[in-house]
């Protein structure tokens, strides 16, 4: 997938453009993107400043590091209780 190039704040000037009655395919056109683009930012984006953008890329962000962290710390706990059970099988709990 193509990262997108714009900025948060350009994105909000986008959007604000967009609620002025300037038409999409105008706005497409300036800022270089595809239509169905400019509806998905607009559904996702819609009535938020700079800050609150700012903000939710951040979470975004953190969010997928977490997700990463538990992804793997959940492998190594796998790859751990299989060791564990070929070794010591007399000290698993067959309930």
């Amino acid at each position: 997938m193509k990262k997108l190039k714009l900025s948060e704040s350009q994105i909000v000037n986008m959007l604000n453009e967009g609620e002025q009655s300037i038409p999409v395919a105008d706005l497409c056109r300036k800022y270089q993107i595809a239509n169905s683009t400019y509806y998905k930012l607009k559904s996702k984006y819609t009535g938020m400043s700079v800050s609150d953008l700012q903000r939710l890329k951040a979470l975004e962000t953190e969010n997928n590091r977490l997700k990463q962290m538990y992804a793997d710390l959940s492998l190594d706990h796998k790859i751990l209780k299989e060791t564990m059970e070929k070794k010591y099988p007399e000290l698993i709990d067959d309930n």
